[in-house]
């Protein structure tokens, strides 16, 4: 079956020129009409023919449009008004009105999608958030019955059960926070108490934190360079915010390194910038694993992450607090060769010399 993709404006001149070739055709064979006026009357009748057969193609054309339109204004009111008016007497309105309503079903499905994904990544976040409320309340309620149903004189039962009830509101109340932290990052409302101060003294200050959960694994803690300038390394930042980014960063190289290892907190200066670097010499994360690393509640070994605790949170929340700060947090590793995470901080301008 032959397809022929001719435009409004040559089928026009095709009819045209038939009705005319048929009229002269006609004017010559009568005797009454010489020769030459016979053409003429051909060409007139062939201008004539194109003229209305064009401009009533064109206007049949136009009325359908508009009426499809009139039907797909509701979705997009103000774009589909302007659109119609460039059809108005147009070569190829069809065509062009084709390409239009497909770029739109292409922008839709491509927002559908978007829908999708957005309900599947909402689904399964309503499904984390109640698993790990479930876990602390759960506890939480069995030590308190446990406490209820013991005698009077178990003191020591009761005792030892409410500081584990206490522990799992501890954690609940935790996740509780990190819930509303990040939260409140994602839309915006947390304003970056930006301040000068000394990087080096907070990880220094952090090292001390966590040297007894180091120390459990056998872990050294180092920050290099290990010759640091007197006036330490300044940056212009939230330090309370930044605290809890290496905490985060910090906590999770202890957990996911090698025992009797090391993690490194590695800060490099540039005119403009620190560079904060967070190294473990663990098992690393496989690739297929580090862009999702950062989403809320991802965890690549489940199992072990529930029993050396944590919600599942404080990368997702370290991530926005960066990026609150103007830069992104970037991870780099590779199987058996450790994991690397680092973002930049702005140190303070310089005053101004007199």
């Amino acid at each position: 079956m032959f397809r022929f993709n001719l435009s409004s404006r040559a089928i026009a001149i095709i009819i045209a020129l038939l009705v005319g070739v048929v009229l002269t055709a006609y004017a010559w064979a009568a005797p009454t009409l010489p020769f030459q006026q016979a053409v003429l009357a051909g060409g007139v009748t062939i201008a004539g023919c194109f003229l209305l057969v064009y401009l009533a193609f064109e206007a049949l054309m136009f009325r359908e449009i508009n009426n499809i339109y009139a039907g797909l204004e509701h979705i997009k009111r103000k774009e589909f008004r302007r659109l119609s008016n460039k059809f108005l007497f147009r070569p190829e309105p069809l065509k062009r009105m084709r390409e239009e309503i497909i770029d739109m079903a292409t922008r839709k499905q491509r927002e559908i999608d978007e829908l999708r994904r957005l309900q599947q990544l909402r689904s399964d976040f309503l499904a984390d958030v109640s698993h790990e409320l479930k876990t602390p309340i759960f506890a939480a309620q069995g030590f308190v019955h446990t406490v209820l149903d013991a005698g009077e004189d178990e003191a020591f039962i009761r005792e030892k059960f409410l500081l584990k009830a206490a522990t799992a509101l501890d954690a609940l109340d935790a996740l509780v926070q990190d819930l509303v932290t990040i939260s409140q990052l994602e839309k915006g409302v947390v304003r970056m108490r930006r301040q000068v101060f000394d990087l080096a003294l907070l990880v220094r200050e952090i090292f001390e934190q966590l040297e007894l959960k180091a120390a459990k694994r056998h872990v050294t803690l180092a920050l290099l360079p290990a010759v640091l300038p007197a006036s330490g390394v300044r940056v212009l930042a939230d330090r309370n915010r930044i605290r809890q980014v290496l905490i985060n960063l910090i906590d999770n190289a202890l957990k996911y390194g090698r025992e009797h290892g090391h993690v490194t907190v590695t800060l490099q200066e540039t005119s403009k910038s620190v560079r904060v670097a967070v190294y473990d010499d663990g098992e690393g994360i496989p690739e297929e694993h580090q862009h999702r690393i950062f989403e809320r509640f991802y965890r690549i070994d489940k199992s072990r992450s529930r029993e050396s605790g944590g919600s599942g949170l404080g990368l997702a929340i370290s991530k926005h607090i960066v990026e609150a700060h103007k830069s992104t947090i970037r991870v780099r590793s590779a199987a058996g060769q450790g994991t690397t995470l680092d973002f930049k901080l702005p140190k303070p301008r310089l005053p101004l010399s007199d």
